[in-house]
């Protein structure tokens, strides 16, 4: 990867009979539309260069543009013709676990080395930290580029120049980090040494949260780091289902704090700190010296060339990263973004199962036609092809509004910026959070349900040719089934949706009946037919949330008023137990999860239809589908789940001896 800018040279036509490269970013129009026409490079870029001031950067927008669209096709050569073609051998030969060590085979060797040779570790890194400074969105295009050649090829891929850039972010954020406010170029840094080693590709980092008895509930952990009388920190503890667990630097969630009981503020998440821990010691002889164990590496159904450890900690030597109790903050900022790349990372294995499904399809032949020409087949390929626009749709949205609040953010730390200049960032930055956060569930929640269902689609498709091995399709599907697991359950992102939804309508009750309203007269008023469809959604959408808050309240006060009188206004205004009080909502969180995506798909067509005409078949086809499913789920949150829920009750009640009431 070149470090100073250069314009690319002029594409010329290959000449007859020469063979043209496999690319997977110039083969995808949908893709090529967001990077091309639709996405607005202008302030991505202006704050990425910091104003085209940046030393060996592009100096303008034109310059900026011409250098990503040059990198995305080096990476989409670089995926279709040095990782996809290997595929089946990665598949085949995993990695290496071997007297305490994990490694991999010659031919992952051979790619990862390559990609060394391309300086990708340090891809979103300032140049002055020997990167190339692009824009986090490239990253995130990579993926999906990657993901489509090998999922788990791009797994270990993104945690070298990853955990890198976490280091520089965490930095930032606790102020270790200095910053020249003229050039916005980074003087000092806290981890600068660890960040140089993993650009050289000489080192990687990983994550590390889950534990033998703590998956999703966090408040669970019961890895302790403690303090001895120098300031040092010292984390012992176990660790499993780390990917990528054998590189050098982990990011660890440990308990610091003993609280006294669950009113202390240290009780549960807040009593988690953040620590980086180097795992080994390279020696001058050549040898290594475990500090970390790795105590074995899963065998997994898929992701065969991406390790998953689990680690023993016995006081390793560690920095605490932030303040003691920050880590589940800190963890957030890294699952947030982990999240976005893990929707890019299912676009990538959705293209590839409809790409293999459509090849397939268009060749094999059954009475008297190609079966892509039979109506079930061709209705298949159409549903993957929408759902696969409409994740993109979420995908894109989410990261630019990641990537413009994360960098205003680091902008009004260490810029110079005026006070008028300020309060407008400060509400821009606003804007881009809440626009973030609203997405982000929502893309990684249905980018890894559709993974798994078109990857089963494509086996479908390929007939009994498909449960083999010849054609890949199995493979797709066993890399698939992850994705709804890992970096946090589709269960715990619809819960996050329904929970953000809901207490947005609590927060702004009036907005959320204004927007009802309006849905409600666009659904009958609106000239144009398209726009009427998408307000129907809307309109059920506003129902189904509208009918769960309702439900949440009346639960509430149904409560309050079996209490003593006295006790009312406690217990109504008081506490909320989610357990207890949001049972109805989490019921079917996922369904409004469902319901919350293809409104928020349907509303960023529509404004790409609005500015792009040609779009409005992608809208069409959407809304299409999209406005029957949201009837269905809109009837089931709204008709359905009392039943169980008073069987659940009752098994409660049983288990804990009382009589119900």
């Amino acid at each position: 990867m070149r470090r100073v800018y250069h314009p690319p040279p002029r594409a010329r036509r290959p000449a007859r009979g020469a063979r043209v490269m496999a690319n997977f970013f110039s083969d995808n129009e949908d893709l090529r539309f967001y990077v091309e026409r639709f996405i607005d490079w202008e302030p991505i870029a202006r704050i990425t260069e910091h104003d085209f001031r940046s030393e060996g950067g592009p100096k303008s927008l034109d310059e900026a543009r011409d250098l990503y669209r040059e990198i995305l096709d080096m990476l989409g050569t670089f995926a279709a013709e040095e990782i996809a073609p290997h595929a089946a051998q990665i598949d085949r030969e995993g990695v290496i676990f071997r007297d305490g060590e994990a490694s991999f085979p010659p031919r992952l060797v051979s790619i990862f080395e390559k990609i060394q040779s391309m300086e990708l570790h340090g891809l979103c890194l300032p140049r002055e930290l020997g990167g190339t400074n692009a824009p986090a969105l490239l990253y995130f295009i990579g993926t999906e580029l990657f993901g489509r050649a090998d999922v788990s090829v791009m797994a270990h891929h993104g945690f070298h120049g990853g955990t890198a850039l976490a280091m520089l972010m965490f930095s930032m954020r606790e102020g270790t980090t200095e910053v020249d406010p003229e050039t916005g170029r980074v003087t000092r840094t806290r981890f600068r040494a660890y960040i140089d080693e993993i650009t050289r590709g000489a080192a990687w980092g990983c994550m590390d949260i889950t534990e033998p008895d703590a998956g999703s509930d966090m408040a669970r952990l019961r890895t302790r780091a403690e303090q001895d009388a120098e300031g040092n920190w010292f984390v012992t503890g176990q660790k499993i289902f780390i990917t990528s667990g054998h590189g050098k630097y982990h990011f660890v969630i440990a308990r610091t704090e003993e609280p006294k009981d669950e009113s202390d503020p240290f009780a549960g998440l807040g009593g988690l700190s953040m620590f980086l821990v180097p795992t080994y010691e390279d020696l001058p002889d050549g040898t290594r010296r475990r500090i970390v164990t790795i105590d074995r590496v899963e065998e997994k159904l898929g992701h065969h060339a991406s390790v998953t450890a689990a680690l023993s900690f016995d006081r390793a030597p560690a920095h605490l990263v932030g303040k003691r109790g920050e880590g589940f903050p800190y963890m957030l900022t890294m699952m947030n973004n982990a999240r976005i790349g893990v929707g890019f990372e299912t676009l990538g294995l959705c293209e590839a199962a409809l790409a293999l499904a459509r090849g397939y399809a268009a060749e094999r032949r059954s009475m008297g036609k190609s079966i892509d020409r039979h109506e079930m087949i061709a209705d298949y390929l159409d549903e993957m092809q929408t759902d696969i626009q409409g994740i993109r749709a979420l995908a894109m949205h989410g990261a630019v509004h990641e990537e413009l609040s994360q960098k205003k953010s680091m902008r009004l730390q260490f810029g110079r910026v005026a006070d008028d200049d300020r309060a407008r960032m400060e509400r821009e930055i606003a804007r881009h959070k809440r626009e973030a956060r609203r997405v982000t569930p929502l893309v990684k929640y249905l980018g890894a349900e559709k993974a798994v269902e078109m990857a089963r689609r494509a086996i479908q498709i390929h007939g009994g040719a498909g449960y083999t091995k010849d054609y890949g399709a199995e493979k797709i599907l066993r890399d698939a089934t992850v994705m709804p697991i890992y970096e946090g359950t589709s269960q715990i992102q619809s819960l996050m949706a329904m929970k953000d939804a809901l207490a947005g309508i609590l927060k702004r009750p009036a907005a959320f009946l204004r927007r009802g309203a309006e849905a409600r007269l666009r659904s009958a008023s609106a000239r144009d037919p398209l726009e009427r469809k998408l307000a129907r959604i809307q309109v059920l959408s506003h129902a189904a949330q509208r009918h769960l808050v309702v439900r949440t309240a009346g639960d509430k006060l149904g409560g309050a008023i079996r209490s003593p009188a006295r006790t009312w206004r406690t217990n109504l205004f008081g506490s909320w137990d989610p357990k207890r009080d949001f049972s109805y909502a989490m019921l079917h969180a996922e369904r409004l999860t469902r319901l919350l995506a293809d409104e928020a798909i349907g509303e960023l067509l529509l404004d790409q239809a609005t500015k792009h005409p040609e779009r409005r078949e992608v809208l069409e086809r959407h809304l299409e589908r999209a406005e029957v499913r949201a009837q269905h789920l809109a009837a089931a949150i709204t008709t359905t789940g009392d039943r169980l829920l008073v069987s659940l009750a009752a098994a409660a009640e049983g288990a804990r001896g009382e009589s119900p009431p």
